[in-house]
């Protein structure tokens, strides 16, 4: 069995911290949106979880602690998923895809 590196130990726990902190963003926004939740596919869910995922990666972890997902308004997931679509699509470079998203976040903290 190869040896696993210090850097990849690093990535491996970076990853799982991403997607603790994504999830725990994701159920504050699904409780808060109630019903409207149940209109995204799961395809809209996966662009927002890596929109957000990104961003996490892009912040400052107090930064990232200071939004308040519990305010993010139905609007704010659509813009979200729309920049995630616009970059998946290759329509958009993701740095300012990411940016985008920060500063809509920002509205929330």
């Amino acid at each position: 069995m190869p040896e696993v590196t210090n850097d990849e130990r690093g990535r491996r726990v970076f990853k799982i911290h991403q997607e603790m902190a994504v999830e725990k963003a994701i159920e504050k926004i699904r409780l808060n949106l109630g019903a409207d939740w149940k209109i995204y596919s799961a395809h809209d869910i996966e662009l927002l979880k890596y929109m957000l995922g990104e961003c996490w990666g892009s912040l400052d972890r107090r930064k990232w602690e200071g939004f308040t997902f519990t305010r993010l308004t139905k609007d704010g997931v659509d813009a979200i998923i729309g920049v995630g679509k616009e970059v998946k699509r290759e329509g958009r470079l993701e740095s300012d895809a990411i940016q985008e998203v920060i500063g809509l976040l920002q509205k929330i903290a």
